[in-house]
């Protein structure tokens, strides 16, 4: 499939993106210590996941800032054993990159403060002047071209196997682009978007579903896979 323009301002890569223009790469719901807040099965591990595929990330891309645009954490009123660990080792991780790393709270982040002294803002503008990172869960107050946000872990269905994808809405909310990211967390299942409409997102920036563009990416082939707009899908899924 055809991305939805000749000349995206930003390169999709796994569970993250990365904007050239701003040299930042961008990763949202992390929830680190999901597994032991929720006391269920996770075998891929919060930290050690994350890490892994965060320094393959930081390998390809070669960041100067790192933005995790909310929900670092998973839980909201306490800090789960190991969470202190997991995060010493994502920052260890960035740092090592010689990447600066901050932190746009989500919802869950209620105890960040508790855990994290580096950099947290609500939005925060990308060096490129035309990027604003947000959570999601809330309207953004910052004007910007485009907004990259988390909160509702997008995946779609396809033939049969669920996937976590990507949204891009060009124009979407007041005339701005808006990118929604999958869940960094393998851990996370996902909202299924195939039958969803705009009214079953939580985020206030997804006004018109039908018209974001899902991708997927393709790990065999290292690049994106891209769809007709969730409209159009609709039809074909």
């Amino acid at each position: 499939m055809t991305p939805p323009t000749v000349d995206l301002p930003f390169s999709l890569e796994e569970r993250a993106v990365f904007v050239p223009d701003a040299d930042a790469l961008i990763l949202a719901d992390v929830h680190l210590g999901r597994g032991v807040a929720s006391n269920v099965d996770a075998p891929v591990g919060d930290g050690a996941d994350v890490r892994t595929r965060l320094e393959a990330l930081l390998e390809r891309t070669e960041p100067e800032t790192v933005v995790v645009a909310g929900d670092l954490l998973h839980s909201f009123d306490y800090v789960p054993r190991g969470v202190e660990d997991d995060l010493s080792a994502l920052e260890s991780a960035v740092a090592d990159a010689d990447a600066s790393l901050v932190v746009t709270p989500g919802n869950h982040d209620t105890m960040l403060a508790e855990v994290f002294d580096g950099e947290t803002t609500a939005e925060y503008r990308l060096a490129d002047g035309e990027t604003v990172v947000c959570h999601g869960h809330e309207p953004p107050e910052t004007d910007a071209a485009r907004y990259v946000v988390g909160h509702d872990h997008p995946a779609i269905s396809l033939e049969g196997r669920k996937r976590p994808c990507f949204l891009y809405g060009p124009g979407v909310y007041e005339g701005s682009d808006v990118l929604v990211l999958p869940a960094f967390t393998r851990a996370a299942a996902g909202a299924t978007v195939n039958g969803m409409r705009s009214r079953d997102f939580q985020s206030p920036l997804v006004t018109d579903v039908d018209a974001f563009y899902p991708a997927v990416w393709d790990d065999s082939k290292g690049e994106p896979l891209w769809f007709p707009p969730l409209g159009e899908c609709r039809k074909l899924l």
